[in-house]
């Protein structure tokens, strides 16, 4: 026999259904979603200061002295150490002016400290926006070593930059600083792998880690990291040190028997090996050049060891592509790095270099994650290529057409990223924000949303602990902004967020299949006890339509 619904479920599942047409209709009124991706900077590194924000007030007092919520950091053996290390090999990058050198870093209080004034006793030099330092080691098992189960205590310990990684700037005269006060700064936003920026852009489009098969059998093998293990020999996300590496922190930097770019077979439960540090892409550009029998010199040497195999997955593009909706990833100086890629001979002049004196443009081939799937192979996908791979110089004359694609992904070129080592805070800080003004200009900023982030840390301290998730993350705590004519304006977004945060938002917003690795994170972090990540739309108001949070009908289906 049939059971009949009460009056009640039925006015419940009709309320819920009514429900469900809100938010989509809401929803609806996103039109473009635009993704600016910049570099390495963690929380408190650029927005410590940030009003209303979990920053460093709780941890540090006004004279920069330690709070007791404060944990210091400690020694690679877990002592605390008496004072942060020497930054090795110098504060600021080679080659770069004012110069603050190793001797003059030495003796910082161990606590957080300012970049900018931390070191005029000792050089006479104040630091800037203006001022490229040296990079700092920003990879996937050193990352998780210095997250240290959420202590966040072994920053300084693991890092080859020293006490630097303590380091955090005054960013509040900012245009960035500026425009997260005038709309929306997220403070729970983290990193979606750990590690470094290869891996978050590939985390950023697939929510997966690339694959390398048969890896032990391929040039790539001697880049297979050495990890510890447990008594039961399971591996442990921490790399084996070699007898030589300096047993304190204080005496120099770390030493590995191999920090490498893929994690052993068994590493993530399966017997594959993946790339989590920076591998190149098999197609042009890359830093690898055409093999000696590529006549068309369209693809990198597949032979190289840091040549990784053409990716066979999903991506957001694929999702994208099979729901008929049109997206584009633009990348400052693609086209000159795609030529410079496919030029004879092997001294480039784009790719990983400067073409100019003021170090324009240094092209990131890693930061392009598109690049790396069979999908764009530059013979058999040309024509896709040619539709969803984009230059600066497209993006500009999108926007003041009005006919960007609904998505948008833009990678700033690396002397506008903000990377420690090769650029500057302040370039691209003008750029982004110049950016910004040309979307809200244009005549698609009424139906737009866009989303300002960092790929990852950088080798920089932050003092709040990622979610317990999955193997491949969350990391570190990164900077978010939205920027939207539907932002709840003014507000600090404390929703659990990370880089998949923005594929779920697109997801959402037109009916995609989710990624598989979305599903994955989700689920280890309420089996860690840790609500499932945010898909952004708790930063905007759609109006009466808003649904925010789990979507309404997630809630309709428990009922």
């Amino acid at each position: 026999m049939r059971k009949r619904l009460s009056v009640g479920a039925l006015l419940g599942l009709c309320v819920c259904a009514q429900a469900v047409d809100a938010a989509a209709a809401g929803l609806r009124r996103i039109r473009t979603i635009v993704v600016i991706y910049a570099e390495n900077r963690a929380f408190d590194n650029l927005f410590g200061y940030f009003p209303g924000a979990r920053g460093l007030d709780e941890v540090i007092d006004s004279a920069g002295r330690p709070l007791p919520a404060f944990v210091p950091q400690v020694d690679r053996d877990g002592s605390l150490l008496a004072t942060l290390p020497q930054t090795w090999g110098g504060v600021t990058a080679r080659g770069a002016l004012p110069v603050v050198t190793q001797a003059q870093s030495a003796g910082l209080p161990n606590a957080p400290f300012s970049i900018e004034t931390a070191f005029i006793a000792a050089s006479g030099t104040t630091l800037g926006s203006a001022t490229v330092t040296r990079d700092l080691v920003h990879r996937f098992f050193e990352n998780q070593m210095q997250i240290d189960g959420g202590r966040n205590d072994r920053f300084a310990a693991w890092s080859d930059a020293g006490g630097l990684a303590m380091g955090h700037y005054d960013y509040s005269g900012s245009a960035l600083f500026a425009l997260a006060r005038q709309f929306v700064l997220a403070d729970n936003f983290f990193q979606g792998a750990f590690g470094g920026s290869f891996l978050n852009h590939q985390y950023l489009i697939c929510a997966c880690a690339p694959v390398y098969p048969d890896a032990d059998k391929s040039a790539a093998k001697p880049s297979i990291a050495v990890l510890e293990r447990d008594a039961a020999g399971r591996y442990l996300p921490r790399l084996k040190s070699t007898a030589e590496s300096p047993p304190s922190a204080l005496d120099g930097p770390p030493r590995y028997v191999k920090s490498g770019n893929l994690t052993p077979a068994g590493y993530f439960g399966d017997e594959r090996f993946y790339a989590v540090n920076t591998m190149q892409p098999a197609y042009q550009p890359s830093a690898n050049p055409p093999a000696a029998t590529d006549a068309r010199r369209l693809y990198a040497d597949p032979n190289a060891s840091t040549t990784l195999p053409p990716q066979p997955g999903a991506t957001i593009g694929d999702l994208l592509d099979a729901k008929h909706v049109r997206w584009a990833w633009y990348a400052g100086a693609w086209k000159a790095a795609v030529k410079d890629g496919s030029a004879a001979g092997t001294q480039h002049r784009v790719i990983y270099a400067p073409d100019t004196p003021d170090g324009a443009p240094d092209f990131q081939p890693h930061h392009q994650p598109f690049n790396y799937y069979a999908g764009f192979d530059p013979v058999v996908h040309a024509a896709r290529r040619a539709a969803r791979l984009k230059d600066y110089q497209d993006l500009l004359r999108d926007i003041a057409a009005g006919s960007l694609p609904p998505v948008v992904f833009y990678k700033p070129q690396g002397n506008l990223n903000q990377h420690p080592g090769y650029a500057t805070l302040g370039a691209g800080d003008a750029h982004i924000a110049a950016l910004v003004g040309k979307l809200r200009a244009g005549p698609q900023w009424r139906g737009m949303v866009i989303v300002i982030t960092y790929d990852e840390f950088g080798g920089a301290w932050d003092h709040v602990a990622p979610p317990q998730a999955d193997l491949l993350g969350p990391g570190t705590r990164i900077p978010a902004l939205i920027v939207s004519p539907f932002a709840r304006r003014g507000m600090v977004d404390h929703t659990a967020y990370d880089t998949g945060s923005i594929l779920r938002l697109i997801t959402r917003r037109f009916g995609l299949e989710e990624l598989p690795g979305l599903a994955v994170r989700d689920r280890a972090l309420v089996a860690h006890g840790e609500p499932p990540m945010g898909d952004l739309t708790a930063s905007l108001d759609l109006g009466p339509a808003a649904v925010v949070g789990a979507a309404p009908w997630a809630r309709c289906a428990s009922r």
